[in-house]
């Protein structure tokens, strides 16, 4: 034994042995989350819902049933578990702003376009697929999915801006939220069924366009609205 370095004392044995016998580390017990996360999610976007065990996803991920009902109570909450997981991984950097430029065309158009690059990736599309597939058959899948979390997350972040940008939005919250909700809708939703299938995908010159031009008429059509509109 070199003299820089003390022999280990017993307590020290102990402890080491508890913790390997005991239990796992937060660092170890998060490591193995995400684990079992990237299997059921590998596994359900490929085989579908439907398709996907319990205990298929156990035997990926190396671990038995028992560590898994540990951790997840049941398929459902895993799902949820894997959509927040999913949109976690589609938020921009820390140092990417949420909102940039001057002006409230130019942060909606920001904001745009990173929910809509968010949108069209290959997971989030798959996982689009896998909703409109077997959500009727799995109607526990599409509440699993609409929990998550993530649509109201961008409704909020919208409607937020609209408040503070909007002029005169501030006296009507519910009108910002439904029109930051329809904002979303435009935004998304053909670029996001063309990337399916449903026609050519859209380039990146033909998205940037789309986004601007979504947002002029959006705000257009908003601030031409009447006084007295309501949802």
């Amino acid at each position: 034994m070199s003299p820089g370095r003390r022999k280990p004392t017993q307590a020290h044995d102990a402890q080491a042995a508890a913790r390997r016998g005991g239990r796992p580390s937060s660092q170890e017990a998060a490591q193995l989350r995400d684990r079992i996360l990237a299997v059921a999610t590998e596994l359900l976007l490929t085989d579908g819902y439907g398709a996907t065990s319990i205990e298929s996803i156990a035997r990926r991920a190396r671990i038995s049933k028992r560590t898994f009902y540990s951790r997840f109570p049941d398929k459902p909450a895993l799902m949820g578990a894997v959509v927040a997981r999913l949109i976690d991984r589609q938020r921009p950097p820390p140092d990417v702003p949420l909102f940039a430029g001057d002006g409230l065309a130019n942060k909606l158009a920001h904001l745009g376009a990173l929910i809509l690059r968010g949108a069209l990736s290959p997971q989030v599309l798959a996982l689009h697929r896998l909703i409109v597939a077997e959500s009727g058959r799995f109607p526990d899948l599409a509440a699993a999915v609409a929990q998550s979390g993530g649509r109201q997350e961008a409704v909020n972040l919208i409607s937020g801006l609209l408040l503070a940008e909007l002029p005169g939005a501030s006296a009507d919250p519910g009108r910002a939220g439904f029109a930051a909700s329809q904002f979303l809708q435009m935004i998304v939703s053909l670029p996001q069924l063309r990337a399916l299938g449903l026609g050519p995908p859209m380039q990146h010159a033909e998205l940037d366009a789309w986004v601007r031009q979504t947002v002029a008429l959006f705000l257009d059509g908003l601030r031409g609205a009447p006084s007295d509109y309501r949802p």
